[in-house]
């Protein structure tokens, strides 16, 4: 792979650039208490968290992370929705960290000239506050969320959204995150893929979905993006 010749960075947020394990699992546990079901550990929540705020909330309410078919009603799963969505809006998101590296990372990669954008499941309603928490905000071309597209990932769609806005082809870009998701979404694209080990992906090892390179660490994803650029 000739990074020299990639433009584009498109990067997953929850499990990539930020833990926001916390407070999901707070405002989870909110909503499971206001609609008076048990509550469960920040670990057990950790393995539900990938897919968008509405499959957590039915994997919250059926306690575990596969949802059969006919399990809930729609009329449940949207009022659960809301109640969680009130709940995480009125959280502070102190709980909310930047994964080490990535501040200073992402900045290092602006300044080279790399276009970065932003492709995440989390409801776009969500992502201005957080990004402007670490002073993100200018650093991202374009900001997608769960849902910006009828969508999200593992579909193509945002990524391919994302090139065309940009002008950007897809043999330009990479998609990087923690998750199957990502991984999918990127190879659905035909586009490149790097993986990171630390994130949110259902107890299973990012290798196993063949990502072009798979890193433990944010800078060492960083310095081999850069390894051209020294």
């Amino acid at each position: 792979m000739t990074v020299d010749i990639k433009k584009l960075l498109i990067f997953d947020f929850d499990g990539t650039l930020i833990d926001s394990v916390p407070d999901l699992a707070d405002a989870t546990n909110a909503m499971l208490t206001t609609l008076g079901k048990e509550t469960y550990p920040i670990e057990t929540i950790r393995n539900w968290i990938g897919n968008g705020s509405r499959l957590l909330v039915e994997r919250a309410l059926v306690g575990h992370v596969e949802v059969a078919a006919g399990a809930l009603t729609k009329e449940e799963a949207d009022h659960a929705e809301q109640v969680f969505f009130d709940a995480y809006k009125n959280l502070s998101g102190s709980k909310t960290v930047a994964y080490p590296d990535v501040d200073e990372g992402l900045k290092k990669l602006h300044a080279a000239g790399y276009t970065l954008a932003l492709v995440t499941n989390k409801p776009i309603r969500f992502v201005p506050k957080i990004l402007q928490s670490f002073g993100w905000q200018d650093l991202f071309s374009e900001v997608m969320g769960g849902d910006s597209l009828p969508v999200k990932k593992p579909d193509p769609a945002p990524l391919l959204h994302v090139c065309a806005s940009l002008n950007v082809s897809v043999a330009q870009a990479i998609m990087i995150g923690d998750s199957r998701n990502d991984i999918l979404a990127g190879q659905n694209a035909n586009m490149d893929t790097l993986g990171l080990s630390y994130g949110y992906n259902y107890g299973q090892d990012i290798r196993e979905l063949n990502p072009t390179e798979a890193f433990d660490s944010f800078a060492d994803l960083i310095a081999w993006i850069m390894k051209d650029n020294a």
